[in-house]
């Protein structure tokens, strides 16, 4: 066979198969303009409903390489707050002296590259609680976390922590030993929404005051103070063993009134509570929702998140 025939041959396949996928694409093209031809004459209604279709298969089609960016990019976000929490907890109860010891060894392998403490014995006491307050991505993979260390007697101590992460988010290294820092800034306090005051004699802290009751001392079924469709489980076992409702304020001028408004309206509450049990007293608070139906309040939501549905949407 002569080279321009091999080398014509060799060619054919390519061309072939070009041929096929232009063959596909026209086919294609061919079922679009009969399924929209179709859809004008059966009317704009169908019309609208063939081209949401074809938006839709479109969209419901995302290329590999998007959804992988996609992972990717979640993943590089990854948080080491509590890797560093962990880490500064550890260290500050190891000694360079002991280095054998449990906690010595693992922020050893936390972070293989600092140093322990060399502490002396008897004159500063190990934390009694250690918790992560910041993170900051310095840039991708490198983060400042910074750490409260919290000693006998309430004084605490901040120590910043640098971490890098590796591509996938899944590792985690401190790299180097820890900063003792200045803590964090307290924030300005903005003013509250709550500055209507509730008749502590009217029906709505009334509601207020069964609702709480049940829910934290299990006097009573909550579902019984809930508004239609809305679900939270109660408490169990319940905390304790009274309940005083001790301020209410709301924010819409509705819940000055003794009386329960026409059904639908609602009232936004912030419910100071003393609770009791057998350890003393404790100050509490809790945001509500209430909606008003068939002459009664109605929790319809718990601003915490654990009420959800009903009529606080």
């Amino acid at each position: 066979m002569s080279p321009g025939k091999q080398a014509l041959r060799r060619g054919s396949a390519p061309s072939r198969a070009a041929g096929v996928e232009l063959e596909k694409m026209r086919r294609r093209a061919r079922v679009s303009r009969l399924i929209l031809f179709t859809a004008i004459t059966a009317g704009p209604v169908a019309l609208g409903v063939a081209v949401m279709s074809r938006q839709a298969t479109v969209a419901a089609a995302p290329s590999d390489e998007t959804a992988s960016v996609s992972v990717r990019t979640a993943a590089t976000g990854a948080d080491p707050a509590g890797y560093a929490q962990l880490f500064v907890d550890v260290w500050l109860r190891s000694s360079a002296d002991n280095a054998s010891t449990a906690q010595a060894r693992l922020a050893q392998s936390l972070a293989p590259g600092v140093d322990l403490p060399d502490r002396i014995a008897g004159v500063q006491s190990e934390p009694a609680s250690v918790t992560a307050v910041r993170s900051v991505r310095r840039r991708v993979g490198v983060w400042a976390v910074t750490v409260a260390a919290q000693y006998a007697g309430g004084r605490p101590r901040y120590f910043v922590v640098p971490v890098t992460t590796d591509v996938s988010g899944a590792s985690f290294a401190v790299t180097g030993a820890p900063g003792v820092v200045a803590g964090p800034a307290h924030a300005a306090v903005s003013r509250s929404p709550y500055r209507v005051s509730v008749l502590p004699e009217g029906d709505l802290a009334s509601a207020i005051d069964e609702f709480l009751g049940a829910y934290l001392t299990g006097a009573g079924e909550v579902d019984r103070y809930l508004a239609p469709g809305v679900q939270l489980s109660p408490i169990s076992p319940a905390p304790y063993t009274a309940v005083t409702v001790q301020e209410v304020s709301g924010t819409e001028a509705t819940t000055a009134n003794e009386k329960v408004p026409a059904d639908g309206a609602k009232a936004r509450v912030l419910a100071q509570v003393e609770a009791r049990d057998t350890a003393g007293r404790w100050p509490l608070a809790y945001e509500l929702t209430l909606k008003a139906r068939s002459g009664r309040w109605e929790v319809a939501a718990l601003e915490s998140g654990t009420a959800q549905g009903g009529g606080a949407r």
